[in-house]
């Protein structure tokens, strides 16, 4: 019989107490954290004679491209990567592979649209752009607000998937977890700063990658090979990568996960981790190259998590045991810890390699954050009322600002705990109201020169409250309709002390299995909605794309109809959209389309007047928008400034590529 388990099968002859720990698997993870630990001492201790802020938030301005580059990946990839990802196959299908080529995209984008504007400025804050942009102070702290939420609740998310890991494997509590990552990450982050993170992250990275490769050889082989795999992951409708529909209330379709994760990559240029590492490396060609590396780098890693999903499933399908079905676990988020100590029973130290993985990658996450919010703290509510304080204590308050981000992620855990399906849903869910209205003010002031204060304070809070009341009502209300899941693998080999206590409540989950059928219903007793409650049914994949276009929608007419004269932004703070896009037209077209005209010409001959009654080198203070020419780094004491557009300004680029 097709899936028979054999006399060697782990699923078959496994006992309630197999799926335990070995003294050589908490040696492992304990080695993890403890090389983590003493990175961020090492760091401290090397630099402890030239700590100064710019050292601390911004690692000096000096780092190398390589280390960027892996830092700014493993930074935003954590459990979510981990388990999510994985748990969104299994349980849904590949669909979210779709999601990941708009979300690549928008970073390659962003090497032409975004980072050529913000590298220059030299910015320890990501909101102090938003200050210079719109000339306001108001709406740099309206910025700094919604991502210190957005981050906050990132960091949440992120440290309860390792809990949920630890639980499923070791019987830890969920808390006992949450408190051990959140004070690894708080201690080496407090003591070592950005410096310390960016090493760490190239550490956990190699321990991370090295996890997800084993799983996915070691699983592949013990199904029967790739083909295998990926015949049983078809059979049960796995492979159901596109879908053109057009109902919003459809999960996953092709527009929602494409769009939806596009504007998500946005976000996430403008996000402070990111524009801290693109302001930590020492020149403009080298912010592009890192961008250049991590587009695909996301795309590849993301592949590789799906997959993971995909031979879970292939797995206990050959097994015929499922282990959602069966009961052995109690969330699709714990379906690859559990695999890693089926496949590798025998193998001491392996499942704790791949928990030593699985908190690498959440470690790297928190350490960002921490590092993120600390700068931000620093920059936007700290500096702007002590500008003349002393550097260590400065220091010192960026320290303790990393401890009470990580107390306030602790508590947010608790939350993430209550809402249901995969990590991927849970943080978009939540993430997208804080984040969504974040993205579509970086995206209406950077694109467009008409948009002023006014406009984008009145878009962002009104996205903030439609998109948060959209998010609880679709997570929390009694109305809200589980998405249909597809058919779960069998349970029919299933040892006898599992068979013995399966329960099926057919009134609350019922599943129709068919043969050739790619998806199961599943019949939720729950109240039908009525009115704006409708609104909940709307798939999570949407809430960005509302978040932003409500910003945008609503910022542009206000902007329009209280505009002055005065209010016009400078245009080195403005992205040369139009011209971007003329690099393709003929030359004898351009002129004609006004492609001549970029905003940065503009702005280069309006100055040149004032320049010359100061002596000042017109040359020396314009925005290289297209020059990659080395800049020089400053302290973060000073206002951020423009750099040279030098020509011969590229030469150090090879002597810092690692």
């Amino acid at each position: 019989m097709d899936g028979k388990v054999n006399g060697n099968s782990t699923m078959a002859t496994g006992s309630p107490n197999s799926h335990m720990f070995h003294i050589a698997d908490y040696a492992m993870f304990g080695a993890t954290l403890l090389i983590s630990l003493g990175i961020g001492i090492f760091q401290a201790f090397r630099d402890r004679k030239k700590q100064s802020m710019s050292e601390y938030l911004v690692a000096g301005r000096k780092m190398a491209i390589i280390p960027v580059a892996v830092s700014l990946l493993v930074s935003f990839e954590s459990s979510i990567l981990m388990l999510g990802m994985p748990a969104e196959a299994y349980v849904y299908g590949i669909q979210y592979l779709i999601g990941t080529l708009g979300f690549s995209l928008a970073i390659l984008l962003a090497v032409y649209m975004v980072v050529p504007v913000i590298h220059p400025l030299k910015l320890t804050s990501a909101y102090e752009y938003l200050e210079l942009r719109f000339k306001s102070r108001l709406v740099r702290t309206v910025g700094s607000v919604l991502g210190i939420i957005s981050y906050v609740w990132y960091m949440g998310v992120v440290l309860f998937g390792p809990a949920l890991a630890l639980e499923a494997v070791t019987g830890f509590s969920q808390w006992s977890s949450i408190f051990m990552v959140a004070a690894a990450a708080v201690i080496y982050t407090s003591i070592g700063g950005l410096k310390a993170v960016i090493w760490t992250d190239v550490f956990q990275a190699v321990i991370m990658f090295t996890g997800v490769v084993a799983i996915l050889i070691k699983g592949t082989v013990q199904v029967g090979g790739p083909s295998e795999v990926w015949r049983r992951a078809n059979n049960g409708g796995r492979n159901n990568l596109f879908k053109f529909d057009l109902d919003p209330t459809v999960r996953h379709t092709f527009w929602n996960l494409f769009i939806g994760e596009f504007l998500h990559g946005l976000a996430l240029i403008f996000n402070q981790s990111s524009v801290q590492r693109i302001s930590s490396t020492n020149s403009l060609k080298a912010a592009k190259t890192v961008m250049y590396l991590v587009g695909p780098g996301f795309l590849i890693t993301y592949t590789l998590a799906v997959m993971e999903g995909v031979v879970a499933y292939s797995y206990y399908d050959y097994h015929q045991c499922d282990p959602l079905v069966s009961k052995q676990i109690s969330n699709p988020n714990q379906v690859i810890p559990f695999m890693v100590m089926d496949i590798f029973r025998g193998f001491p130290g392996i499942p704790g390699l791949f928990l030593a993985a699985l908190f690498s990658a959440s470690l790297s996450t928190i350490s960002s954050g921490l590092s993120s919010l600390s700068a931000l703290t620093w920059k936007d509510f700290v500096q702007p009322i002590y500008p003349e304080l002393p550097q260590h204590k400065a220091i010192l308050i960026a320290k303790f600002s990393v401890v009470g981000y990580g107390v306030l992620a602790c508590c947010v855990s608790l939350l993430a705990a209550r809402v249901g399906g995969p990590l991927t849903q849970i943080g978009t869910s939540l993430l997208s109201a804080s984040s969504g209205p974040l993205a579509g003010v970086f995206i209406v002031g950077s694109l467009t020169s008409i948009a002023n204060k006014k406009g984008v304070i009145t878009g962002a809070l009104v996205s903030f409250v439609l998109v948060s009341w959209i998010s609880i009502g679709a997570n929390f209300s009694p109305t809200r309709r589980t998405a249909p899941k597809l058919p779960p693998a069998s349970t029919e080999s299933c040892p006898a002390y599992l068979n013995s206590s399966l329960v099926y409540n057919t009134t609350a989950n019922m599943y129709t299995l068919q043969h050739n059928v790619t998806t199961a219903s599943i019949e939720v007793a729950s109240p039908e909605p009525v009115g704006v409650e409708k609104m909940y049914m709307l798939s999570y994949m949407w809430f960005y794309t509302i978040a932003v276009l409500v910003v945008v929608v609503i910022a542009l007419p206000v902007s329009y109809f209280t505009a002055k004269k005065e209010e016009k932004p400078d245009p080195k703070y403005v992205v040369p959209v139009w011209s971007i896009f003329c690099c393709c037209v003929p030359a004898s077209l351009r002129r004609r389309l006004g492609c001549e005209q970029t905003p940065g010409n503009t702005h280069d001959v309006e100055k040149h007047s004032s320049d010359a009654e100061s002596g000042t080198n017109s040359q020396e203070i314009k925005i290289p928008l297209v020059d990659d020419g080395a800049d020089d780094a400053h302290d973060d004491g000073d206002h951020p400034r423009t750099s040279k557009n030098s020509k011969h300004g590229g030469s150090t680029e090879n002597e810092n590529f690692m």
